[in-house]
């Protein structure tokens, strides 16, 4: 890979590859746009949401080690990151398929093959 994010602290080749994957080129493409719109591309490229992936790729950018974030500034990028998950998720998922993907069972993007309300 020719890309200089594992330059970067905390970030390591398969975050590089996935960073990558998503759109986000180099170091200087990740400063530029953030940790936050960074993390939202990743999801919207089809990584899973996690809360540690995405506060430590906030301390990367910062230049921090991964475990420096702790107390209210965890407690705000937790918060970032549920709202985030929620503007990234699809707004329409009710039932079994939004508790599904509430606890992480189901791949993102997901689709049932039925109309809402059908049981067959």
């Amino acid at each position: 890979m020719d890309s200089d994010l594992t330059t970067i602290r905390n970030i390591g080749p398969a975050t590089a590859r996935a960073l990558v994957a998503a759109g986000i080129p180099d170091a200087q493409t990740l400063h530029r746009i953030g940790a936050h719109e960074a993390y939202r591309a990743l999801l919207q490229s089809g990584e899973r949401p996690h809360f540690i992936g995405y506060y430590v790729l906030c301390m990367a950018v910062q230049g921090r080690p991964w475990n420096d974030c702790k107390g209210p500034e965890k407690d705000e990028l937790r918060a970032r990151f549920d709202g985030l998950v929620a503007e990234t998720r699809a707004p329409t998922l009710t039932g079994i398929e939004a508790a599904l993907d509430a606890i992480g069972l189901r791949a993102p993007g997901t689709a049932t093959s039925r109309p809402r309300g059908s049981r067959n």
